[in-house]
């Protein structure tokens, strides 16, 4: 999660979502870090383009992009969000 001090839509989705997140399954597969969004380059996640929004929701994959969330709408827009991002995910071949 790339965010700012201040930001009231951050400030919205921690009220909405950031108590349980960690706790279901998308939070556990998907664990949440926050980044501010100063500090994008140094991140750590190759990213598409750079964050100009928060919050950006940003789903890596060993460092590399493979989709995003820009903004804060809502509770249920952010689960079926996060859901067609995780299907986005690379399949690995074990």
């Amino acid at each position: 999660m790339y965010d700012r001090a201040g930001c009231i839509w951050c400030a919205r989705w921690d009220r909405d979502i950031g108590r349980t997140y960690g706790s279901t399954p998308q939070g556990r597969f998907a664990p949440l870090r926050r980044v501010d969004i100063r500090d994008q380059r140094r991140s750590g996640v190759d990213l598409d383009e750079p964050i100009i929004y928060t919050p950006t929701f940003v789903v890596s994959d060993e460092g590399v992009e493979i989709g995003r969330i820009t903004g804060y709408q809502g509770a249920d827009m952010f689960w079926g969000l996060l859901e067609d991002v995780l299907r986005q995910r690379p399949r690995r071949a074990d």
